[in-house]
């Protein structure tokens, strides 16, 4: 009977409230142990670009997305990814997840693209393989046998599309498995929330 009347107390809003202000990040609930994650602390909004809130002091910034960027994000990988915030957003939540390699990778990879210089490229292109490619790198991403020989011939004479057919097999993955388990998370549901409240 205690725990009847515990339950009928206990609203959703109660239990989101200790999921948000609980002193540990890290909870175990429940039989199946399933490890909750206090997103606010952890998120640390700060990472996120500055923007002015429009319903309050002109003085007064805000850390969070907006309404119609979290909308955005939901309708495809590449809005989330284009979002300052989506990213940053997602890199937390890859992080959370223990795969923040393919996030990674996917980001130097739009960086290498945008390199002009020969020498640089040459250079660039070696640390990234020796990062996430090569034998026991310290980052290393799921990549089939035949891709990575490609990669590792092309370090003789890189190019800006060298690592092209890598990031679109990361791509892939992270469409197919760490987007949709990002829309379903308490993160993206807590940064919709977040963002609601401050319209």
């Amino acid at each position: 009977m205690d725990r009847l009347a515990k339950m009928r107390k206990s609203t959703p809003d109660s239990s989101m409230e200790r999921l948000i202000y609980c002193r540990n990040p890290d909870t175990t609930t429940g039989q199946k142990e399933m490890k909750q994650t206090n997103w606010r602390s952890r998120m640390l909004f700060k990472t996120f670009p500055v923007r002015e809130s429009r319903h309050t002091l002109p003085q007064r910034k805000s850390y969070g997305p907006t309404t119609e960027e979290v909308t955005q994000w939901a309708q495809s990988l590449d809005n989330l990814l284009s979002s300052k915030c989506g990213l940053t957003a997602l890199r937390l939540f890859m992080k959370s997840e223990h795969c923040e390699e393919n996030i990674e990778f996917w980001m130097v990879c739009e960086e290498f693209r945008k390199i002009r210089s020969r020498s640089k490229l040459k250079s660039r292109a070696k640390t990234i393989y020796d990062e996430f490619i090569g034998v026991d790198s310290p980052k290393e991403i799921n990549l089939d046998f035949h891709t990575k020989e490609t990669l590792h011939q092309s370090l003789l004479i890189p190019t800006q599309s060298s690592f092209k057919a890598a990031q679109n097999r990361v791509y892939f993955l992270m469409e197919h498995n760490s987007y949709p388990r990002f829309l379903d998370s308490e993160l993206y549901r807590q940064l919709c929330r977040i963002a609601a409240e401050e319209r």
